[in-house]
């Protein structure tokens, strides 16, 4: 029997590399250290690829690589032995350490041979590397075939150049012999080490892009680090580490420079997107508000004034995605334009985020800078999101090119049926009229205060969806009724039973009777896997445990469900997802992945990798701090001069103490028992309960 070998073009698994970032730069390799050994390794500028290949010799051998130290997101130390070059005796005598560290612009690369020989040790060391000039999106696709560049040596014969259109490269090596071989890049060093000394070789790759919509940030970050001592050290361990790689995906655009935001992730999405950048800062507000204020510029910016189909624009829309040049998935039908429109959720999210970072004190001035927009996005959702006048919201693709769904679950099979047949279009989903109610209620309420506008026309608009949500949304079951995940062309609600359920907890969308059957549901064996919520319950046909949106688990949408329930106040259920993502945090050493497996934690002591996840990726880093949140029951109430405090999270924490939360410009403390009583709190006036 002949053995079939596929030749299907696959994406890169992205679970066991190891990559280094500061956005807009990345770099991937494997745990050695070696670039080339794995379809996603590179140095990468923003989407393209400037090095496909880097390997290091020393006399002509790699070494044995012995340990993998992180430090940060931006730096990585790789250790190996040399025992070719050590004398005779157990204990190894020589070794290295390959240090890599990226910046906005490209990456530094130190490598250095420790002896402790009594004698001198001279020999060379050989880096091989391989220029490239490969776009992003082919790499995704699996077409990762190499760019065709050319490579020209400097005058010096210690540097080379390539570029590709707008992005140039230079790789710059003191002291090494440059030798060209096609892309093909050679650094030779001749290398004496000292008696019981060592001895260092550095090479660096600076990179520009002319074409370039983002830009890396090099200012401090605009948070506080907040010092958290806890009953289960789980979650300031999450945190701390959610901390650092959220400081090597801010970004600003070129257009835009004082304006920070978040990148969504690593490796294929270091640009905006309206959703993920507005959760990121949504869930980052308890450590202050001004990534805050810029992703909201950003995004008001460039707030829709015309209705385009070809781009999904229309007035009052933010934005979906932002690409230096247009986005084809092969394969696919799929071509996004460089600045696309086609999401049905960014622009009620916009005004839930202008809502919350006003009650954690963004200033005065800034929020009424962005009122214009706010009224904008209003009238957004009246005029374009409720697209046939029944008084929900809803999409469709205009184009037969764009993206098929466009709220957070944007795959084409995310929507469907319990039967795993999908639903037609266009498709109201449900979580979508949570935000929609949401933001109409205290887009009202922000009008009001700053008597920019009267908000009675929102408070109708909001209560007549939430009549007609009340009307059309609900499924009855045997187990008890449940919201459907949304409605179809036909308005027919429908019955996958989906983790969007837990969005719509803490909105004021339901009565408390609704809230409780729901808060029920997300804690039942067939959504909660114990490493978190699963997007889609295990008792519906199109359930795979790693199925992207049917069946895996999403950190921040297990946190939206977290604080959903915090807010609604059922503790115990909130405690219990707080768990699972604690425990799939702890398997994760604690740099949670864009989403994994729903496998149960019944059966597997470990969670299952997403193999083609984003990590980092900020909406999930971000999570740590809601749970934080969420765990204290924090709600802000900054005009009235107040921070609410109602521990949620204790039974499931342990006792906590967090000192470092900002609330306005005040810095905060709070310390909990572990019966949930508040026992110590400063820095603001709190209020218990």
């Amino acid at each position: 029997m002949v053995e079939q070998v596929s030749t299907t073009r696959l994406q890169p698994l992205l679970h066991d590399g190891i990559v280094v970032l500061r956005a807009p730069s990345q770099v991937w390799s494997d745990e050695r250290g070696a670039i080339g050994t794995t379809p996603i390794s590179g140095a990468y500028l923003g989407d393209v690829r400037l090095v496909r290949e880097e390997s290091v010799t020393v006399g002509g051998d790699p070494g044995e690589h012995i340990a993998t130290a992180p430090e940060g997101a931006s730096a990585v130390h790789f250790t190996a032995l040399h025992r070719g070059l050590d004398d005779h005796g157990a204990d190894p005598d020589v070794r290295s350490r390959l240090t890599r560290r990226v910046h906005t612009s490209g990456v530094d690369t130190t490598f250095t041979l420790t002896s402790r020989l009594g004698r001198e040790l001279a020999t060379a060391v050989r880096v091989e590397l391989v220029a490239d000039a490969t776009g992003m999106d082919d790499i995704k696709a699996g077409l990762g075939a190499p760019a065709d560049v050319q490579v020209v040596a400097g005058e010096e014969q210690t540097d080379a150049t390539w570029a590709d259109g707008a992005v140039t490269a230079t790789l710059s090596a003191p002291g090494a012999t440059v030798d060209l071989d096609g892309t093909r890049i050679t650094l030779t060093w001749d290398l004496t080490v000292a008696p019981r000394s060592e001895a260092s070789v550095t090479w660096s790759l600076r990179a520009t892009d002319a074409d370039a919509v983002v830009a890396g940030v090099e200012t401090d970050v605009p948070w506080s680090v907040p010092v958290i001592a806890a009953g289960d050290d789980r979650l300031g361990r999450w945190v701390s580490q959610a901390l650092d790689d959220l400081e090597s995906l801010r970004l600003t655009t070129t257009k835009d420079p004082d304006s920070v935001f978040l990148a969504a992730g690593a490796p294929w999405f270091f640009t905006l997107f309206g959703r993920d950048s507005i959760w990121a800062a949504r869930f980052l507000l308890p450590l202050g508000t001004e990534l805050a204020a810029g992703t909201l510029r950003v995004l008001a910016g460039l707030q829709g004034e015309e209705h385009t189909p070809a781009s999904a624009e229309q007035p009052g829309k933010i934005m979906h995605e932002l690409r230096r040049e247009t986005l084809e998935i092969p394969g696919e039908g799929v071509a996004l334009p460089p600045l696309y429109y086609g999401t049905v959720d960014a622009t009620a999210l916009w005004i839930g985020l202008l809502y919350d970072a006003w009650k954690w004190g963004l200033p005065d001035e800034d929020v009424r800078a962005l009122l214009p927009s706010l009224v904008a996005a209003l009238d957004w959702m009246r005029d374009y999101g409720d697209s046939d006048g029944d008084g929900l919201l809803e999409y469709v693709d205009e184009t037969g090119h764009g993206l098929s769904n466009q709220g957070w679950k944007d795959s084409g099979d995310s929507v469907q049926w319990r039967d795993g047949t999908l639903a037609d279009g266009p498709i109201a989903l449900c979580e979508v009229q949570a935000y929609a109610y949401e933001a109409a209620m205290h887009g009202a309420e922000l009008l009001e205060a700053f008597d920019f506008a009267d908000g009675t026309e929102w408070r109708q608009w909001a209560a007549r969806l939430r009549e007609r949500f009340h009307e059309t949304f609900w499924v009855d079951a045997e187990g008890g009724a449940y919201p459907a995940i949304a409605l179809d062309r036909d308005k027919r609600p429908v019955d996958t039973v989906t983790s969007n359920l837990g969005h719509l907890l803490g909105t004021g969308l339901l009565d408390e009777r609704q809230a409780a059957l729901v808060a029920r549901r997300l804690v039942s064996p067939e959504l909660s896997s114990g490493y978190g919520l699963r997007t889609m319950s295990t008792d519906s046909a199109g359930y795979w445990p790693l199925g992207y949106h049917g069946g895996s688990v999403w950190t921040h949408d297990t946190a939206i469900a977290i604080a959903g329930l915090a807010r609604d106040g059922f503790v115990e259920e909130a405690g219990v997802l707080m768990q699972g993502l604690l425990a799939a945090a702890s398997g994760f050493d604690y740099r949670m992945p864009e989403l994994h497996s729903g496998d149960p934690a019944s059966e597997l002591s470990r969670p299952v990798p997403y193999p083609a996840a984003c990590r980092p990726q900020a909406w999930s880093a971000a999570a740590a701090v809601s749970v934080l949140a969420s765990a204290l029951g924090l709600t802000p109430d900054a005009p009235g001069g107040v921070l609410h405090v109602a521990p949620a999270g204790a039974t499931a924490l342990g006792a906590l103490t967090v000192r470092g939360l900002r609330f306005g410009e005040a810095v905060v403390t709070i310390a909990v028992n572990a019966d949930g009583e508040v026992t110590g709190a400063s820095g603001a006036p709190i209020e218990v309960g």
